[in-house]
């Protein structure tokens, strides 16, 4: 998974800007980034990137699909006519 990018500095004057004390707006700052650096997000990039991985697995599986059931159809041919 990519990092996410946050701008502490911004979160940081915007708390302040509203009213919150430098020091409070600080600690919920720590705490936000501790949280968002604990947890595993996914990106829209990483979204995009398992959508075309699996994209190329099913044109396998369906290019597979679609020949045995020509090889199915072969032999019925052969059997019945």
């Amino acid at each position: 998974m990519t990092t996410l990018t946050f701008d502490t500095l911004q979160f940081v004057q915007e708390l302040e800007a509203s009213g919150i004390k430098p020091q409070q707006a600080q600690a919920i700052n720590n705490a936000l980034k501790n949280v968002i650096n604990a947890a595993d997000v996914a990106t829209k990039n990483d979204l995009n990137n398992l959508k075309l991985e699996i994209k190329a697995e099913l044109s396998i599986v369906k290019w597979m699909t679609s020949a045995t059931a020509a090889g199915v159809v072969a032999i019925l041919m052969k059997t019945f006519f």
